[in-house]
């Protein structure tokens, strides 16, 4: 009970302060922001090397498609995802490059940091650019750091190999600096409605205790991930409604479905009709979970922006554009692009170009 006294107290003198125009935003009941995780967790699985160029180049087109977040890489050691061993790279380029034209707020990136030493090289890439510099960088984006624990013991231990309090200890110092650096930290709770090793059954007050010490700690925001696929809508629904018993507000989450047994759209929805506003996704539904035996893809950016669209709700996502990456990502990785409304749409534009012809 304290413990929920004390994070009350949080955000009535902090959190929204710290927040700022973010938080009119997310108030917005008819807008979804949409946190594009490809670079990072839609690209970290694949089984060949992805050549940094072409990380750059989805990044880059990305950036163009109206979306506001990009998680573009992670500061991991390569011997754990040897897929993000270039990701200080893809940083610099993003230092060095202007938002585009077309999106009428600054683009922010996201790295995930598995640790404080996660932490320090990611500071260093910023340091060094920084210093490299004779006049102002032309680039006005934003940055955050993103972390990530398990609402699971089994899942914890083969993911970190450390247990959930360890994390937590783990990831305090990392907060401090962050806090020092004047960078937003960014939280996921993995497998938070079912765990490849526990089975389906999460429990959703072991999620709410996680998400109440993650926002104590100084998270800005909580995201809330499907890892397996396994919610369906009755354990989504009580899941949210637990986090809302909790004091947990919903500006403070976010929610990331992976589609394995497709249910990421109607959970979606659930999460949606329940008050959440932002929501994780990867271009042509890329991705899958190393630590997750038969885990399929996050949601489809494409299917979820056409979903949200037919709401009648805004993203500010062309999602024309967006299908095009599904379908050129998904052709450079030589895998089945995994967007329905995507292929859809791209199937009727082409028969539109053949009519006019």
């Amino acid at each position: 009970m304290l413990q929920r006294i004390r994070l009350s107290v949080t955000h009535a003198f902090g959190l929204y302060q710290r927040r700022g125009l973010q938080t009119s935003t997310r108030a917005t009941a008819d807008f979804v922001r949409i946190v594009e995780v490809g670079p990072r967790d839609g690209l970290q699985n694949e089984k060949i090397t992805v050549p940094l160029e072409t990380k750059i180049e989805l990044v880059d087109r990305l950036a163009k498609t109206g979306v506001q977040t990009i998680e573009a890489g992670s500061f991991v050691h390569p011997k754990w995802v040897p897929q993000m061993a270039n990701s200080s790279k893809i940083l610099d380029h993003i230092l060095s490059t202007p938002s585009p034209s077309s999106s009428p707020n600054p683009m922010t990136y996201q790295f995930l940091l598995p640790n404080v030493k996660g932490l320090e090289n990611y500071f260093a890439t910023h340091d060094a650019y920084s210093s490299s510099q004779t006049s102002p960088s032309p680039a006005q984006h934003k940055y955050e750091a993103s972390i990530f624990m398990a609402a699971t013991e089994s899942f914890s231990q083969c993911n970190t190999n450390c247990s959930i309090a360890e994390s937590l200890t783990r990831f305090t110092p990392l907060f401090t600096t962050a806090k020092q650096r004047n960078t937003p930290v960014r939280a996921y709770i993995s497998v938070a409605l079912g765990c490849p090793y526990e089975g389906p059954d999460v429990s959703p007050n072991k999620v709410a205790d996680l998400a109440l010490e993650l926002l104590e700690l100084g998270a800005y925001e909580v995201s809330v991930a499907d890892t397996t696929g396994m919610g369906t809508v009755p354990r989504t629904r009580k899941l949210l409604q637990t986090l809302k018993a909790a004091g947990i507000r919903t500006e403070d989450l976010a929610f990331h479905f992976h589609d394995t047994y497709g249910q990421a759209l109607v959970n979606t929805v659930v999460a949606l009709e329940e008050g959440i506003r932002v929501f994780d996704s990867a271009v042509g539904g890329l991705g899958g979970c190393p630590y997750s035996p038969g885990a399929t893809g996050n949601v489809a950016t494409e299917d979820l922006v056409h979903c949200l669209h037919s709401l009648g709700v805004e993203t500010g996502v062309d999602l024309d554009a967006m299908a095009e990456i599904g379908s050129w990502i998904s052709g450079v990785l030589g895998r089945k692009n995994e967007s329905r409304a995507g292929k859809a749409l791209l199937a009727r534009i082409e028969a539109v170009k053949k009519t006019d012809i």
